[in-house]
């Protein structure tokens, strides 16, 4: 069996958690609570929002290489015409029309249309980063409450097991077993016990309210997750798959895309630009003129032509701009292989706390059966006077520091398997096999609008998707039925 293999079913095993003596006869599974968050999680929506904003920058660059149409009327009347007062005009009615079709704008608009094109794609890629990072904060928080429920059990155990100590030891006391130390000891242990019982409910309650937070309703019982599919066999083929899928490293090397036609863009500031017009007006008087003076009561004029605008000197602007725009490309240039450093790190950070998790596993596993028999001869051995009462407590305590190790060891694998998926860019609803009908496709709005000319052909006022959780009950550590070990 490979290394990776046995480490495979050792995470799987992993996911086996503390649970109820008796199941529920529903539980919340992991997948209802990243649907859940999918469709109803704040952050996740407005990224959508903001991508839907970057999607208008193609129809908004588009149109200043479309033409342009514009209409003008004016009514006027003379309140004083001077020497004009017997032959007029008294009223005039002015209208005109104009249109402009751009023809060449130096490349201008096409390169300003490419960019803006290339940051949709940079943006949809934020858009799967930001759904990844959301469905991470999800697992963690569901592991989490998972984690926290079984620690809180294993504390209430332990004081429970505390509690039965001290009462034999009061006994034996009275009887002259053992001393009045023996009896002291105890009664410390329960008091450090029920402490740590407290702070692992409020634990418990915190991981529930983040748990609200992300995905907007309570947990309720949570099913053991199911094991983590496509793991990668070795941290370099976790990197490869991270170079050509991490949605992050994705949107840094479109956005360098972007820059370098921004630098073209800026240029044709200093090259011809080429309009073709045409203007049409008409004047009527509106029978204010004395016919025997003016032969015309209205007229219009209609005028067409092309014009040619060639820059000589700007002051320097169009230069500036372009070295303005070379340096942000350089940046982003830099920003990609910044972006590409950071991915590299996450993957293997992520794939060395993930078999170091699984190794704490094995090893607790160890100490949590080992433990059990230490104790269990501990106590043998007290009864015949050859261990102390110091010597159970300090069993006892042996056996729950190794079984918290363990179930926290349990949420950690997962957690940094799921982190590793994320950082690889397989963490996202396409992979996590959602029902076609609830996937978000940001390609759909930007097909929707990238040809949209008409200039009022609004979308519905805006209104929230997500939902509040105001109305969620207030989360303690409270837990259903007796816990058991793993």
């Amino acid at each position: 069996m490979t290394r990776f293999a046995s480490r495979a079913g050792l995470l799987a095993s992993a996911t086996l958690f503390i649970a109820t003596a008796t199941a529920p006869a529903h539980a919340d599974t992991l997948r209802e609570a990243l649907v859940l968050a999918y469709q109803t999680n704040p952050s996740l929506q407005a990224a959508r929002a903001q991508q839907r904003g970057v999607d208008e920058n193609v129809p908004i660059a588009r149109a200043s290489g479309l033409p342009s149409v514009s209409t003008d009327a004016t009514v006027m009347k003379y309140l004083d015409a001077g020497l004009y007062s017997d032959t007029g005009p008294h009223k005039t009615l002015s209208a005109g029309a104009d249109l402009t079709v751009p023809v060449y704008s130096g490349g201008a608009v096409r390169n300003r249309i490419a960019a803006a094109k290339i940051r949709v794609t940079a943006g949809q890629a934020d858009l799967r980063g930001t759904e990844s990072q959301v469905f991470s904060a999800v697992v963690a928080a569901y592991m989490d409450v998972i984690r926290g429920e079984a620690i809180v059990g294993l504390n209430r155990k332990n004081v429970s097991v505390l509690k039965t100590n001290l009462q034999a030891t009061s006994d034996r006391f009275e009887i002259g077993d053992v001393t009045r130390t023996d009896v002291a000891q105890s009664q410390s242990r329960l008091a450090v016990a029920q402490s740590d019982a407290r702070a692992a409910e409020a634990n418990l309650a915190a991981a529930r309210e983040t748990y609200i937070q992300l995905v907007g309703k309570a947990p309720e019982t949570l099913d053991s997750p199911p094991p983590l599919p496509n793991l990668p066999a070795t941290p370099e083929e976790a990197v490869q798959i991270a170079l050509d899928s991490n949605p992050d490293l994705i949107a840094a090397r479109e956005r360098s895309k972007a820059a370098d036609r921004d630098i073209s863009t800026a240029g044709a500031g200093r090259l011809p630009r080429v309009n073709l017009f045409s203007s049409g007006s008409y004047t009527d008087y509106l029978g204010s003129v004395d016919r025997q003076v003016y032969s015309y009561d209205s007229y219009h004029t209609v005028t067409a032509g092309v014009s040619v605008s060639l820059p000589i000197f700007q002051g320097g602007l169009p230069a500036a701009q372009r070295r303005q725009a070379q340096a942000s490309a350089s940046a982003a240039l830099e920003t990609e292989i910044a972006a590409e450093r950071s991915v590299i790190a996450q993957v293997r950070s992520a794939y060395s706390s993930w078999l170091a998790a699984n190794d704490v596993i094995r090893s607790s596993k160890v100490a949590v059966d080992a433990a059990a028999l230490s104790l269990e001869g501990v106590r043998a051995e007290n009864s015949v006077g050859n261990r102390t009462i110091l010597d159970i407590l300090n069993a006892e305590q042996e056996s729950l520091n190794a079984q918290v190790q363990l179930v926290t060891a349990q949420r950690n694998a997962y957690v940094a398997g799921f982190n590793l998926l994320a950082a690889m860019g397989k963490a996202e609803a396409r992979d996590l096999n959602f029902d076609n009908d609830i996937l978000y496709d940001p390609e759909v709005n930007y097909k929707r609008v990238r040809g949209k000319i008409f200039d009022w052909a609004d979308d519905p006022a805006p209104v929230a998707k997500s939902t509040r959780t105001v109305d969620t009950p207030v989360q303690d550590g409270e837990i259903s039925g007796e816990q058991t070990t793993p």
